[in-house]
């Protein structure tokens, strides 16, 4: 087989898979645009659904809800993620494999599974469902895509500069806060922004602790359960894949010019 032949057959598979996830969410959001009940049913342009959105109390309050809950939760994983990255990043051998294993448990885990463990955990605690499991529960299941993404900055930096720091005077926090840290930026900001998008989208776990709290994907299930599919959850959806998409694209255009501008070591 030539190369002509296989470099077209890699681009026709990876066409077809790109097909396949983006035609219906694009379908989506042309007919966010008319105010049809039936989706493929289009009744002329109209910003008709994204009025009532914004008109709609129980959507505006399942979104703040979410928005809140996704932003607390992640300045809580990117802490405790950066702070697990560096401990994970000095311990030594079979230390740091053990510990790089468990902090993928989550990640690996089932997340039905996930879900009712929280659920029985917070239940024999005796901890009400609500605000407080939702953001323990949130901040748990996005913490290892922090360390995930912390990790290849701490693999990039000179392994001395820390002791450097020490050498100079000063103490060992001092030398992780204004020596390393400052380094780890991008990557934390790279997890926030993954903790972030991944609290706004969780449902699963979110619906074992949410309580009376309801955020958007909860919001979304019980609409679509209760009275079925409401036009305006289309509206709500493509604002929210254009929200998502213009937050990764922003953040990689970022990463991108902060790379031209870093020197080069040699």
């Amino acid at each position: 087989m030539s190369k002509n032949v296989k470099t077209g057959l890699i681009w026709s598979f990876v066409g077809v898979m790109l097909a396949a996830m983006y035609i219906p969410i694009i379908i989506l959001i042309v007919f966010s645009f008319t105010g049809a009940k039936a989706l493929g049913v289009w009744e002329g342009f109209s910003f008709e659904l994204y009025a009532d959105l914004f008109t709609n109390s129980s959507i505006l309050n399942a979104f703040k809800n979410s928005f809140i809950l996704a932003f607390v939760s992640a300045l809580l994983a990117t802490f405790l993620g950066t702070t697990a990255a560096v401990g994970i990043f000095y311990i030594k051998k079979w230390k740091k494999t053990a510990a790089q294993f468990v902090a993928n448990i989550t990640m690996e885990n089932a997340e039905i599974v996930t879900g009712v463990t929280f659920m029985m955990f917070f239940l024999a605690l005796r901890l009400p469902y609500g605000w407080t499991t939702l953001i323990i529960a949130h901040t748990m299941i996005t913490t290892p895509y922090v360390i995930l993404s912390v990790t290849p900055k701490l693999s990039q930096l000179n392994p001395n500069i820390y002791e450097a720091g020490l050498d100079l005077g000063a103490s060992p926090l001092r030398s992780m806060f204004t020596v390393v840290v400052p380094q780890l930026i991008p990557g934390m900001i790279s997890g926030f922004v993954m903790a972030f998008a991944l609290s706004l989208d969780d449902f699963i776990v979110s619906k074992f602790v949410n309580g009376s709290v309801e955020t958007i994907p909860v919001y979304l299930y019980n609409a679509l359960a209760k009275r079925g599919a409401d036009p305006t959850l289309r509206a709500l959806s493509s604002l929210l894949f254009v929200a998502i998409i213009t937050v990764l694209i922003a953040l990689n255009v970022v990463s991108a010019k902060r790379r031209k501008r870093a020197p080069v070591n040699v």
